[in-house]
């Protein structure tokens, strides 16, 4: 039996790796595609030469990819973003459908942030739309990432918004800090996991 693929996706600070973390905790197997693709950039040859071809010889500083370099880059000209994305996106694809294709489980989950803005949720059985209030997320992701509110809220205009990804009806799990994550954890694996 194939194992159902399942994406956990999110806007920024939602708490996509709380839910994935429970999953995990439950047994079944999470690949995180940000996980992936940062080892990705830090290790296939092929995705740093292009990378080296996009952002220029400072993308990388003593071998480790430099991150605030390719930051400024993006913010001035979106394009690159996208090209980056079409660089390493069709890898971490290939390597979740490989984990996919070994697991027992009857479900396996992948954690992405942007699912939807690349058409890659085409691609599974299910997702799970994970979200919370703006005001939650901006803290959550100030407190993580050691960065100011304006800097979290530029970051968020670049993700869709959850009513747009509402719109491809997700099973959605409130991660708000007032619902229990575990039950509705439980609730999508009562009710997908036999479906097909």
């Amino acid at each position: 039996m194939t194992a159902l693929k399942v994406g956990i996706t999110g806007g920024i600070g939602a708490g996509k790796s709380i839910v994935s973390k429970v999953f995990e905790h439950l047994g079944y197997p999470v690949f995180n595609s940000d996980q992936v693709a940062k080892e990705l950039m830090a290790n296939n040859f092929e995705i740093k030469k292009g990378i080296v071809q996009l952002f220029g010889e400072k993308a990388y500083l003593d071998g480790q990819l430099n991150r605030a370099h390719l930051s400024d880059i993006v913010f001035k000209d979106k394009s690159k973003i996208e090209a980056l994305n079409q660089l390493v996106h069709p890898a971490v694809r290939a390597a979740f459908d490989e984990a996919a294709s070994q697991s027992v489980a009857p479900l396996i989950f992948n954690e992405a942030a942007i699912l939807y803005e690349t058409g890659a949720y085409k691609k599974f059985d299910h997702i799970i739309l994970v979200t919370a209030d703006e005001e939650i997320r901006i803290k959550r992701t100030m407190s993580r990432d050691n960065s100011s509110a304006e800097a979290v809220k530029a970051r968020m205009t670049n993700q869709m918004t959850d009513e747009e990804k509402r719109a491809f009806a997700p099973f959605e799990i409130k991660n708000d800090g007032k619902q229990l994550v575990l039950p509705q954890v439980l609730q999508f694996i009562a009710d997908y996991s036999t479906s097909s």
